[in-house]
């Protein structure tokens, strides 16, 4: 069983002013990059320590767990503003400069809105999380060989709506007073997937001016580096890469 591929491409756009001599729009101001907001957490718990593998546990028998929760606690949270995230409001599968694209088993691309993405993404994540041939839960069955990459594959587009959430729906979630929880959860699974080399680099950059306020002061590790787990390289599709946030601005990424 395979979870539905994404690939990607990128097209870059002039970064000179515009015809009449004025300079493009300044890039939109992050409201939760904001201090009082980036400081509001649900707990202060060490999560470099809790994401680390536990002695005597099985690598993928901790991936699996963990995918799962992730899974779990990234739908509710994306749950709570679904009202709001609508073929209306959202257009297109849209995190700030980068717009992403569902690819069918097939290999088609298929343009769509950001909840008609987002249940590609949890449907296909479902059927992988209750597949016993995949994450087993039985005692005595084994991992499939495949097992570490099909991991790979369900982080990031676990990434991509959690990066949705708070380039979309921030403002809801300030509303609804459940930005704590949103903060908790990204460091936690920001950290995870560090910890194992489970996304690439280039893949969370779109959101690394987020990742960098949250989780230097979270035991985190470098932007460009994983930690000690078992993973290998990361299976993300972008072919970007870009930087920086700044210039971010002056291109327009499509995955």
């Amino acid at each position: 069983m395979k979870l539905k591929k994404n690939g990607s491409y990128t097209l870059n756009r002039k970064s000179k002013g515009k015809p009449n001599g004025k300079k493009p729009a300044p890039e939109e101001k992050k409201l939760y990059l904001e201090p009082e907001y980036t400081k509001s957490r649900i707990t202060d718990f060490e999560f470099k320590e809790l994401v680390m593998l536990p002695r005597e546990i099985d690598l993928n028998e901790w991936l699996a767990s963990n995918t799962t929760t992730f899974f779990h606690h990234i739908n509710l949270q994306y749950s709570t503003i679904s009202e709001f995230c609508t073929g209306e409001s959202c257009q297109t599968m849209a995190v700030c400069n980068t717009q992403y694209y569902w690819y069918d088993e097939r290999g088609k691309k298929i343009k769509c809105t950001a909840p008609q993405y987002v249940d590609f993404v949890m449907s296909s994540v479902q059927k992988l999380v209750t597949d016993e041939d995949v994450f087993p839960t039985k005692y005595g069955k084994e991992f499939p060989n495949s097992f570490e990459s099909l991991v790979k594959k369900i982080c990031k587009y676990l990434f991509h709506v959690l990066a949705h959430i708070y380039s979309s729906h921030f403002k809801e979630t300030l509303a609804l007073e459940l930005h704590g929880h949103l903060n908790t959860l990204y460091i936690h699974f920001i950290l995870f997937i560090r910890e194992f080399n489970l996304v690439d680099p280039k893949e969370t950059t779109i959101m690394d001016d987020l990742t960098e306020v949250l989780c230097t002061t979270s035991g985190s590790v470098s932007s460009n580096g994983g930690g000690n787990g078992g993973g290998g390289g990361g299976n993300g599709s972008s072919s970007s890469g870009s930087s920086s946030s700044a210039g971010a601005q002056n291109h327009v990424k499509e995955r």
